[in-house]
């Protein structure tokens, strides 16, 4: 039974129980300061289960794309190790919000898997939770089995917190669980042998699905709530049920990952053996880490510095690591991501949609790396810096921080190339280094964790913020909650610097990349006109609670006043241009550079509007005209814009279309701006598109791989910009002595004559280094036939000293020289030619390290040529004299 099957079999049966089919949810969470990934199929869900949000469904049944790789849940380090750990995978699940609990969600569990799947009831034990702490043990589930599946009690098994108490993360719904174990292999199911883990073949008891009753919600001090309904969460790997139907002990064997570990094999030019051995052990890393790979890149994840960025960057860099393990000596990442898109794309149509993108983006950074993997790999053999702990050669915590740091080589890939070549890493001193580091970025910013932490138990407390700024810039409220240095308190005095949360606010919050609103918060004049809340931004840290943030100008705050609310109308209104250009902008780049050009990422201020794009190429001049022209010929057409709140598949069915930052509900924002510009958006914008004024392109660059950035003016701004470019003209002119209208020409021609200046510079070193005075031929001393000179000359230039050390070594061959400069700011250089007839017994690369080190450098090369660098120019003819000696030469 293939995995398409099964997956459509488990939505099929639960369907017929009166199940809502509910579509998978994103990987990427934003929005949740609990979560970076979803880690389960129930984190869609998990507002429904604290009864924040309702449903109008009381049952569903989902096949949900999760990823465990951050947080209380990673398992990185097992991918490829184990027969069942990966960083992505898809886990079945059927959910009851308030309506059924243990009962039916054990019954169901038993009737799909030995009747609807076939599967072997007499190698299934079930575990239910024993009891811990103040929680008691779950007898009411151990009952519940003996009676709906007949199983003896030694078949029922009672396992502690760590094992049968389920919580989504430190914060959270949580609750009992009790899961099904099969058990893979030869032999009878020994349920006395419960204990032993699976090795790497597979073959142990295997959990295939987990019963989370839900009961409580955990507070982040620890306190446990219970849920104003019990409800179920299960969840049942889509990978590990078809390792049963499938008649394999691995889930790499099945059909959702042999066809990946084939591929990395063929790529290498191996075959997969499915044993520990390290390259059966790297295919299947490869295939993990593609599958990751594609799903984060077409939900907007690019590799890059941030934090879900740097995730996957790790993970396609660990990747690439192994395929560079296995031999494979080109750019391969991509076929094996490409393949993930063939394989999967007909269920999750998103990855077709994003095919070009992730092959192109996956290129680009494996191309990067390889060039930084080779640096760093030379930086490890150059190093001289070493220590030793416990008898074991150990790269010292400071260098390994300063690979990462400065040249971008991760710690986990330098301790993998040091198990390769036999040293160790001090991790305890490159974590001071890196804690020392985050301490100097810090500065006196309030601790983000903190911060987050408490404005998740407001929203618990409050709930959402009534929004009433789409049609009013002034609104009046009580408020909520007051926050100071991450903590809440009862009140704000003037001067302080804090938060405060409203229960209405007509103030925008950042989100869809719009910038929250500024203003002031103030108390009627009938309590205190004295009273004065200067709010310089506005943000939506958790769902839907509205935070304002600044500081306190004249009187007090306290919770439980009313206050008045008033938006800053001019900085809004030039945000509000901003915004709707940026809808115009994506219809010119898709208009001009075709549907790929697809929105990534923006951020719409007052002053300027910043917009990410999905593409690889820089924009031409007549690219850039054509976008601007056609923004701004909508513009001068002056046509209303126009919101409508209609349902998602209403606004599909009209052509809308979704920005991947966006988080959607069933009910939608749907903007038009034009007949061709149609799309979901929750932002703030024009009346009009003449609102917007003129719209000028002022930038456009490369912001990662497959990902360019456009930033653009409007209005007042962009009159600005141009007003800019005319004055930097005008100054440009004047300095070479010419009109605006000339000043292109004349300077042209200063470029040409100052190419010529440097050509006739570049003869004349060559000619001093011909002669100057001097035969240095003359100082040539012999040794076996072969001969050898040191030297020094002026020539502050690396590439002259090249071209003089081949020079000197062609006239003499067969020859070695060894050339050495003083540069500026005391640098030195050095430069050895060896003829080749000679390279089997002089080597370019060993002389001119071993002269580095006298003026305390270090370089390397081939053995025929090699060049290196120093600090101490007064050692500088000591280093040169070094070649005679090492030669041998008198």
């Amino acid at each position: 039974m293939d995995s398409k099957s099964i997956r459509q079999a488990f939505l099929d049966y639960f369907k017929n129980k009166g199940h809502e089919p509910v579509a998978s949810g994103p990987i990427v969470l934003r929005g949740d300061p609990t979560l970076m990934f979803t880690n389960a199929g129930m984190v869609q869900f998990k507002d429904v289960f604290t009864g924040k949000d309702e449903r109008p469904y009381k049952r569903a049944v989902t096949s949900q794309k999760c990823i465990r790789i951050s947080g209380k849940h990673n398992d990185l380090e097992n991918v490829g190790v184990t027969a069942r750990h990966h960083t992505f995978f898809e886990m079945l699940g059927n959910f009851s919000f308030g309506d059924y609990f243990k009962r039916d969600a054990i019954a169901y569990a038993w009737e799909f898997l030995t009747e609807v799947m076939g599967i072997d009831q007499s190698r299934m034990v079930v575990t239910v939770f024993g009891g811990e702490g103040d929680v008691p043990a779950d007898e009411e589930a151990a009952e519940l089995w003996k009676e709906i599946s007949g199983l003896p009690p030694a078949r029922i098994i009672r396992c502690g917190a760590k094992d049968n108490f389920w919580s989504m993360g430190d914060t959270g719904p949580c609750g009992p669980c009790s899961e099904i174990f099969y058990f893979i292999g030869d032999g009878d199911a020994d349920p006395a042998k419960f204990d032993e883990e699976p090795g790497i073949d597979g073959k142990g008891w295997t959990e295939i699905w987990n019963n989370v009753f839900m009961q409580f919600e955990r507070h982040a001090d620890g306190r446990l709530e219970p849920l104003p309904a019990p409800s179920v969460d299960t969840g049942m790997g889509l990978e590990r049920l078809s390792v049963l139907k499938q008649g394999v002990t691995s889930n790499y064997d099945t059909d959702l990952l042999r066809p990946l570990v084939d591929l990395a094999g063929e790529l290498a030019g191996k075959k997969y053996g499915g044993t520990l051995s390290d390259d059966d052990v790297s295919m299947r890393v490869i295939a993990d880490h593609a599958r990751t790979t594609a799903f984060l890149m077409c939900e907007g994840v690019f590799p890059d510095k941030g934090k879900k960025e740097y995730v996957l960057r790790r993970v396609m860099r660990r990747a690439i690591r192994h395929g560079h393990r296995l031999g494979i000596d080109r750019l391969f990442l991509h076929e094996v991501a490409l393949r993930v898109v063939d394989e999967m794309g007909d269920v999750y149509p998103e990855l077709r949609e994003s095919r070009a993108l992730i092959e192109d983006v996956t290129r680009s950074e494996e191309q990067r790396f390889r060039e930084t993997l080779d640096d760093g790999l030379a930086r490890l053999a150059a190093n001289k810096e070493w220590s030793e702990v416990d008898g074991k050669k150990t790269l010292p915590g400071p260098v390994a921080f300063k690979l990462y740091d400065t040249y971008g080589f991760p710690l986990d890939l330098t301790e993998v190339i040091g198990e390769e070549q036999g040293f160790g890493v001090d991790t305890a001193g490159y974590d001071a280094e890196l804690a020392a580091a985050k301490e100097r970025s810090k500065g006196s910013k309030v601790n983000e964790a903190d911060a987050a932490t408490v404005f998740y138990a407001i929203h618990h407390e409050v709930g959402d913020t009534k929004f009433v700024g789409y049609d009013h810039e002034t609104s009046s409220a009580r408020i909520a909650a007051l926050v100071k240095d991450g903590q809440r308190v009862d009140a704000l005095a003037a001067g302080d610097e804090g938060q405060v949360i409203v229960e209405e606010t007509c103030f925008y919050g950042e989100s869809g990349g719009q910038v929250g609103d500024g203003g002031l918060i103030s108390t009627p004049d009938s309590a205190d006109s004295g009273t004065r809340f200067t709010v310089q931004d506005t943000q939506k840290p958790v769902g839907g609670l509205f935070v304002h943030h600044g500081a306190v100008a004249a009187g007090k705050l306290e919770v439980g006043m009313t206050v008045d609310l008033a938006v800053d109308h001019d900085l809004r209104t030039q945000t509000r241009r901003n915004h709707s250009a940026t809808h115009l902008l994506h219809y010119a780049l898709r208009r001009v550079l075709g549907p790929q050009a697809m929105q990534k990422g923006s951020l719409v201020g007052p002053d300027r509007l910043r917009f990410d794009y999905a593409g690889s190429q820089p924009l031409t001049f007549e690219q850039i005209t054509e976008i601007e022209d056609l923004v701004n010929d909508k513009v001068l057409r002056n046509a209303p814009i126009t919101t409508d709140v209609l349902s998602m598949d209403e606004a599909k069915a009209r052509g809308a279309i979704g920005i991947f930052e966006e988080k959607y509900g069933d009910v939608v924002r749907m903007l038009t701006m034009t007949d061709d510009s149609i799309e979901l958006c929750g932002g703030i914008h024009a009346a009009r598109t003449g609102d917007i004024g003129l719209f000028k392109l002022v930038s456009e660059s490369g912001l990662a791989a497959g990902v360019r950035r456009i930033e653009a003016a409007t209005g007042h701004h962009a009159i600005s910009a141009v007003r800019k470019i005319e004055r930097e003209l005008g100054e440009t002119a004047a300095l070479v002595k010419a009109s605006p209208a000339q000043a292109r020409e004349k300077v042209a021609k200063l470029v040409a004559h100052e190419k010529e200046l440097l050509s006739e510079l570049d003869d004349l070193k060559r000619k001093m280094m011909s002669s100057g005075g001097r035969d240095y031929k003359a100082d040539a001393k012999a040794v076996d036939g072969v001969n050898v000179l040191g030297v020094t000359v002026e020539l502050g230039d690396p590439k002259a000293l090249r071209e003089f050390a081949d020079k000197l070594a062609n006239e003499l061959s067969p020859a070695v020289v060894l050339v050495g400069t003083a540069g500026k700011k005391g640098k030195v250089f050095l430069a050895c030619s060896v003829t080749k007839d000679v390279t089997k017994r002089f080597q370019a690369g060993a002389i001119v390290k071993d002269a580095a080190a006298i003026v305390g450098g270090g370089g390397g090369g081939r053995p025929d040529f090699a060049q290196a660098g120093g600090s101490d120019a007064s050692k500088l003819d000591e280093a040169v004299e070094r070649v005679y000696a090492i030669t041998g030469a008198s």
